[in-house]
Parts: structure tokens; C-alpha cells; sequence
């Protein structure tokens, strides 16, 4: 049932409002509030679907009302109800976020029209926002414990906005995921998210690869070529093991990042981008600065946001949901019913030494699934899953 908050201090025009919206429909349920102190005090207590907020009140007015509203929750439609003299108010209201105005006395065809377009406009805003937090099933990272909540409270916190973020950990941890979901939840997943594993690109490459270059920047340059960033303008580019960069690499990362702007190997002309930048590394970077491996300032461009992912032998507990994701996930690529795993396979498993992280776990999961009986047993865990 819709919910109404009605902010009007002229008791008359309340009772107005108040019986056309009652008389138009059973299914809203309308509030009111005598002015826009009162009306702040509920809308911060209480979850609305629309305001219809008067313009000219005592002790808090409607345009403090809206610019309030906004800042604490954005979603709800506000509707400013204004009399001749506020028409100019009321239209740059409109401006500063307000869905729409009604003049006084209110038109019944014109109130109805504006609240059922307003009550739309709410559950379209409410739908958007819940598909931004679907995460792809590709990239959706399994798993219950305080380690993994943490990570995904992070990522619900940053995703929304540009923070650069530093992802760490061991190799097979599922740093990649993260970015992932970085990427998913945050404004630029329309965009493309580029990624580029820094330690499997030749050192004397990583700038072109990065920044592109022109023809005849170098012997096999034939023709000109765009970098990663620009590929990635307007969306995420994700530098993995980012560790493993040459230090020239990294001043120019560097300068792309204080300054928005690139130049393709070979070229001194400028070209601007838009990129949000996202990191992962396994290396220890601040031994790897002690070092003289990795720039510091790199550093604390990247490192706005630090996000520290677990070794799988810091989450036992979920090892079970894992090993049932695998099942059901290499069941499906093979066409096949996913096997179960009894009870004491499971419990074996999770008493394991995992070095190699999830990256091992799935793989072991795939051979005991092709390998061991019709159910996986504590016996076939023994046989097959040897280290």
C-alpha cells in the first residue's frame, strides 16, 4: 500500500488533499504533518512513496523540506504544493529535484495524474536500484562468514562511488571477483571494465598496452593502436597483480591518475579519459616500496579504499557452500545432475591444507565429481583428492 506524507500548514487545504486521495483509492494510506519541522521528523522515522510538501510554512519551509529530503532519502518523489505567488519558487523547485508542483486550490484530475506518475516514478527508481545490486552469477562470490560479509559491506559502501581500491591477497583467492562486483554495483557498469594482468605482459609492452602508440613508435608498431585505458573510458579499468609493473609503467599509471589524461607511446599529444581504477596484487607492497620495487605515491593513489580478501584456510566454514557451488556450477557445464557430497567428504575437505585457495578447491571438486562414486565419499576423498 502506498504510502503519503501530506506537509501542509493550512488545515483546509489538508483536509482537501486528504479526501481526494481517500476517494480515489482505498490502497493509499495518507499521513499528515501541520508543518515542515513535523514533516521532516516523520519522513526521517518512517519509509514514504511520496510528499506532497506546501512551499511557504512556518519554522522550516518546503524548499528546506525538499533539499533535506534529497540529502537523507533521495528515492522519495516530492510533490511542492504552491499558491499563485510561489509559482516562480515552485518551478525552480523542479531544479533542485522536486518530481513536480500542484498550484492551489488543487485540481482533482491534475493531483491524481501527478501522484500516480510520481508513485511510478518511485518504483522505477526502487527496481533500478535493486538490479545495480545484482551481481552477475559468473562473478558472484560464495560464502557466509564474518571474512566475506565484510568484504561484501565494503563493496556495497564503495561501489556507488570513484574510490580507487587496492584488492590483496594470496593467489587463488578470488581477488578478480571483487573487482568484478566493484564494477557491477557501481554507476559505470554500462560501461566496459577492462582488465589487464600486469605479470603476463613482457615489461618492454606494458606501456603500450596500457596507453596505446602510435606508427612508428617502435619496429612492429604498424599503425596506431589504443591503450586499455582509453578502451576503458567511462568504465573500470582493473590492473591485476599490478606488483608486477615495470617502474616506468608505473609513473605513467601514475600521472593518469593525478591528471585524467594519457599519451600513447610515441606521441606527446594529450588525450583525456575517464576511468575509475581498480587494483590487485599479492605482493606485500609496502615491502616491495622498502624495496624500491613500487613507487609509494603509485601507491597511495590506489590504496584509497584497501580490501583484503582471505586465504581459504581463514574461512572454513564456507567450504560446504563452496564445494555445493562447484558441484551444481561443473555439473552444469557438463550436462549432468550435480552430485552430492556426504557429510564426513565434506568435513575431510574442510580439515585440508589449501595453498592453492578456491582456484584448488574447485579444481579437486571437478575430480572428484569425474572420479568418485555416485555420491562423493570420505573414501573417494582419500583416493582422489590427494595434495
Amino acid at each position: 500500500m502506498p504510502k503519503l506524507l501530506i506537509i501542509e500548514d493550512e488545515a483546509a487545504i489538508r483536509r482537501v488533499l486528504v479526501k481526494i486521495l481517500s476517494e480515489e483509492s482505498d490502497t493509499y494510506q495518507v499521513e499528515e504533518a501541520e508543518d515542515g519541522l513535523s514533516g521532516m521528523d516523520k519522513i526521517k522515522k518512517a519509509d514514504y512513496d511520496l510528499v506532497l510538501c506546501d512551499i511557504k510554512m512556518p519554522k522550516m519551509d518546503g524548499v528546506e523540506v525538499l533539499e533535506a529530503t534529497r540529502k537523507l532519502k533521495p528515492e522519495i518523489p516530492i510533490v511542492m504544493i504552491s499558491g499563485h505567488g510561489d509559482l516562480d519558487t515552485a518551478v525552480n523547485t523542479m531544479r533542485l529535484g522536486a518530481f513536480d508542483y500542484i498550484s492551489k486550490p488543487p485540481d482533482l484530475n491534475r493531483l491524481l495524474n501527478t501522484v500516480r506518475n510520481a508513485l511510478d516514478r518511485k518504483e522505477l527508481v526502487v527496481e533500478n536500484k535493486i538490479l545495480k545490486k545484482k551481481v552477475s552469477k559468473k562473478y558472484e562470490m560464495i560464502g557466509e562468514s564474518a571474512p566475506i560479509s565484510q568484504i561484501q559491506d565494503i563493496i556495497d559502501k564503495v561501489a556507488p562511488t570513484d574510490a580507487r581500491v587496492l584488492i590483496t591477497g594470496p593467489n587463488g583467492t578470488g581477488k578478480e571477483l571483487v573487482a568484478h562486483w566493484l564494477h557491477q554495483k557501481s554507476d559505470r557498469v554500462k560501461s566496459p571494465m577492462i582488465e589487464v594482468n600486469c605479470a603476463a605482459i613482457p615489461s618492454e609492452l606494458i606501456e603500450s598496452e596500457l596507453f596505446g602508440h602510435v606508427k612508428g613508435a617502435f619496429t612492429s608498431a604498424n599503425k596506431d593502436r589504443a591503450g586499455k585505458f582509453e578502451a576503458a573510458n567511462g568504465g573500470t579499468i582493473f590492473l591485476d597483480e599490478i606488483g608486477d609493473m615495470s617502474l616506468s609503467a608505473q609513473a605513467k599509471v601514475l600521472r593518469a591518475l593525478q591528471e585524467s589524461r594519457i599519451q600513447r607511446v610515441g606521441s606527446d599529444k594529450d588525450i583525456k579519459v575517464n576511468v575509475r581504477v581498480v587494483a590487485a596484487t599479492n605482493k606485500n607492497l609496502k615491502k616491495e616500496i622498502a624495496d624500491g620495487n613500487f613507487r609509494e605515491d603509485l601507491y597511495h593513489r590506489l590504496a584509497v579504499i584497501l580490501i583484503k580478501v582471505p586465504a581459504l584456510n581463514d574461512r572454513r566454514e564456507d567450504i560446504p557452500l563452496l564445494i555445493k557451488h562447484f558441484a551444481k556450477k561443473i555439473a552444469g557445464e557438463q550436462g549432468n545432475t550435480p552430485k552430492n557430497f556426504s557429510d564426513k567428504a565434506i568435513t575431510l575437505l574442510q580439515n585440508y591444507d589449501w595453498t592453492g585457495n578456491i582456484r584448488e578447491l574447485r579444481n579437486v571438486v571437478e575430480r572428484l565429481i569425474i572420479l568418485g562414486g555416485s555420491e562423493v565419499s570420505e573414501e573417494d576423498v582419500k583416493l582422489f583428492a590427494s595434495k
